[in-house]
């Protein structure tokens, strides 16, 4: 008698226990700031100075004292300019009854308590200026610290570095950032029905054959994700091929990743060879695209097999092995945040499963559906920008508000 199969696992379960299996990396790589982009970093960053460092002048203007042009302003009449203030010179102190010609970036003279700036000034001769407005106290002033304060926590280990976070670590003067290690991940893929482009023309292809595209953009996400990574190509339908791939690949991975042969078909070879070599945990998962896939270990090397669909593949990558990836180097955020946006489109057949839709957004700011949802239309993904969520026995009428997942933030 067959046994009863288990019931589908939720996507949030899956994700909870592939999430409670992960250990940060332990070993860390000290790297150049120009070098960390993408990076997540391993320690604090904690700044030694102020940022700016002094008061400066956000525009190019005339520093004066508010209490002592008032009167000059009411009357049109002129003041002499009694020093000139580049960026990145030092100012003296604002002589009495004057201004200080200065400009953006320049140190604040001592004395000075506003910038006028020089669209509100007018020449009246040499050496000398007619103020046409007086200013606020503090008017185009940036403050010392207002930016970063001295002793600042200005990112933190677990962060994962992006443009902005670069620029700020340079600004204190991190020249290096202590960073987590890049995971090292081989990649294969199983089925004897794969070719590579260019090893057959198209009009040779022999029927049930088709080109591996899982290959290439798994590549592309290991990648975009900081990953080393290890392509060992098409591994034969063949056990102790299957075997042999896995248990070289156990030597020097943190991750194995295959595509492929992770259902239970007789030529589906991954489930036994995974089980001899080590421990696995296959889940038929309850999300559409992607229900097969599976997780456990080889040796102390994790493993991870994704369905052989493109659209799955693909899919099941972005929502469990992108997050398993980023903690396995020790970030915090490893899930996406969905926006809110206006569905214009019409999803009327409820599944049991919980479905990832392909859209795009339009020049309305709502979510066109491509017309094509199946798990082998890569095309959907090159089309669209993301993924609507739609809950598990849910429709969607079209103007409703649905969960967006953005593929700018995913690819990232």
């Amino acid at each position: 008698m067959t046994a009863p199969r288990p019931p589908l696992r939720p996507l949030d379960e899956a994700l909870a226990e592939v999430l409670s299996q992960v250990r940060p990396l332990a070993h860390t790589q000290r790297v150049r700031t120009f070098d960390a982009d993408g990076r997540v970093l391993a320690q604090d960053v904690v700044s030694l100075l102020q940022v700016p460092p002094q008061d400066n002048s956000s525009m190019d203007g005339y520093a004066v004292r508010v209490a002592e042009v008032a009167q000059a302003v009411a009357s049109g009449q002129p003041l002499p300019v009694s020093q000139r203030i580049p960026a990145g010179a030092a100012a003296a102190p604002l002589a009495p009854a004057s201004v200080a010609r200065i400009f953006t970036g320049a140190p604040v003279p001592e004395g000075a308590d506003a910038i006028v700036m020089q669209e509100d000034a007018e020449p009246a001769g040499e050496g000398a200026v007619r103020l046409l407005k007086v200013p606020a106290p503090g008017e185009w002033i940036r403050r010392s610290g207002e930016d970063v304060h001295r002793g600042a926590t200005i990112l933190r280990a677990g962060d994962r570095l992006g443009a902005a976070a670069l620029g700020l670590a340079a600004g204190v003067g991190m020249a290096e950032l202590e960073v987590a290690a890049r995971p090292r991940v081989t990649l294969f893929s199983t089925g004897d029905e794969l070719v590579m482009p260019g090893d057959v023309p198209p009009e040779q292809m022999k029927p049930g054959t088709i080109y591996n595209s899982n290959r290439f953009f798994l590549r592309s996400l290991l990648l975009r994700l900081g990953c080393e990574v290890s392509d060992r190509g098409i591994v034969p339908d063949r056990r102790d091929a299957t075997l042999e791939a896995l248990a070289r690949a156990a030597e020097t991975s943190d991750l194995i990743l295959t595509s492929g042969g992770v259902s239970v078909g007789e030529e589906d070879h991954i489930k036994p060879a995974v089980q001899q070599l080590g421990r696995l945990d296959l889940w038929q998962i309850a999300m559409k695209p992607g229900k097969p896939f599976a997780f456990g270990r080889v040796g102390d090397s994790h493993f991870i097999g994704l369905p052989g669909n493109p659209v799955s593949s693909f899919v099941t990558f972005l929502l469990l092995v992108r997050p398993f990836l980023l903690r396995l180097q020790g970030a915090q955020a490893v899930q996406p945040v969905a926006m809110q946006l206006p569905a214009h489109f019409e999803w009327p057949r409820a599944d049991k499963r919980r479905e990832f839709l392909r859209v795009r957004r339009n020049a309305q700011g709502g979510l066109d559906l491509f017309p094509n949802q199946s798990s082998g239309v890569l095309t959907s993904v090159a089309w669209g920008d993301g993924l609507v969520d739609v809950a598990p026995g849910r429709t969607v009428t079209r103007g409703e508000l649905v969960p967006f997942l953005n593929f700018a933030e995913l690819l990232a």
